[in-house]
């Protein structure tokens, strides 16, 4: 599998990365080695280039890592080698580095060609920087399934009135028609209903749990895996600004071709200074995404093998325009980049 290069992508919370408490992480194909030096971050390959010890298994000091195994000691920032105690540094002795950035509570890693890291290409999550602490939550979760298998889960919601009915389902997504839209290389799909009960989450919040409301759903995709998803309701023909409004992230980066890294969190403009109430929150989401999501989507996964799903040709419907629409983007996005190395110099 080809894996987009050119692109931020989250490579863990922000919290993940403690001072003198390096975190090793497989992205798109490339283990990485993170670690923090008071402000600065480092990401270098994640193996010695005498032997390929993962270096991880070493120990950092300041801008240095040095391998566990034979004691070669490397910079962070040039990743050239600063120390052999066996002999002479050699160019052979150098290990790759990658630009690596905090925004938004999170660490992105560009794993494509470093003169064209540009940290204004970084989806704007500024909602996350917005919250407050009781009215936000985040959350991690390894998954057994390609990244474009979980991208498709969140651009299609229809699938929230089935695998999630006592909570984020209730119907209203399946009977209202997805606006879907191309923006540069991002995918908009928006989900507007009129005259049905909030979901299920949102029926405590309204003058009455079974009135009428405006519901809102909207998901930008951007083709890194992050998807920003808005959702919210207000009783019938009310402005939004009199209603309950939340935003969230869900973020899919590759691990393998069949493994994913899968960041999500939650914000919201009602009890926002309620740590119990935020505290439930989190916790049902959790039980959405881990104990329902997951075991289908991997299933999902489990049954296609290493295929791709458009190589089997599945019977699309109306309701997979948005993520189709996402798919052909990332292969283009692939097919450019690929065409691009393949140009002499």
């Amino acid at each position: 599998m080809s894996f987009l290069r050119n692109c931020w992508y989250v490579a863990g919370w922000a919290d993940e990365l403690a001072e003198g408490a390096p975190l090793a992480r497989t992205i798109a194909g490339e283990a990485i080695l993170f670690w923090r030096d008071g402000a600065s971050l480092f990401a270098v390959a994640d193996r010695c280039p005498h032997r390929l010890a993962p270096l991880h298994m070493g120990r950092t000091d300041g801008a240095t890592v040095r391998c566990g195994y034979h004691g070669l000691a490397f910079d962070g920032v040039s990743g050239r080698c600063t120390d052999n105690p066996h002999g002479a540094i050699t160019s052979a002795l150098a290990i790759r580095t990658y630009p690596c950035v905090e925004r938004h509570r999170i660490l992105w890693v560009w794993t494509g060609d470093p003169d064209r890291a540009d940290p204004a290409d970084i989806p704007d999550m500024g909602f996350v920087d917005r919250a407050g602490e009781h009215a936000f939550s985040k959350g991690y979760m390894h998954t057994a399934a390609g990244h474009k298998l979980l991208e498709d889960n969140i651009l299609d919601l229809s699938h929230a009135d089935y695998l999630h009915p006592a909570t984020l389902g209730g119907g209203s997504i399946t009977r209202t028609r997805a606006h879907v839209e191309e923006r540069g290389d991002a995918v908009f799909v928006q989900w507007l209903a009129s005259g049905e009960p909030a979901i299920p989450i949102f029926r405590p919040e309204m003058p009455d749990p079974l009135i009428d409301t405006d519901m809102w759903t909207e998901v930008l995709w951007h083709p890194d895996g992050v998807m920003i998803l808005r959702t919210g309701a207000t009783p019938m023909g009310r402005p939004r600004a009199e209603g309950i409004d939340t935003w969230n992230a869900h973020v899919m980066t590759p691990e393998t071709a069949t493994t994913t890294h899968y960041f999500y969190c939650n914000s919201r403009n009602y009890r926002t200074d309620d740590p119990a109430y935020n505290a439930a929150m989190a916790a049902g989401l959790r039980i959405a995404f881990e104990q329902e999501d997951k075991p289908m989507i991997e299933a999902q996964q489990r049954a296609l093998g290493e295929a791709d799903l458009f190589d089997l040709r599945p019977a699309l419907l109306a309701i997979d325009n948005g993520s189709t629409r996402a798919r052909r983007i990332h292969a283009r996005l692939v097919a450019d980049e690929a065409a691009h190395r393949s140009e002499p110099a």
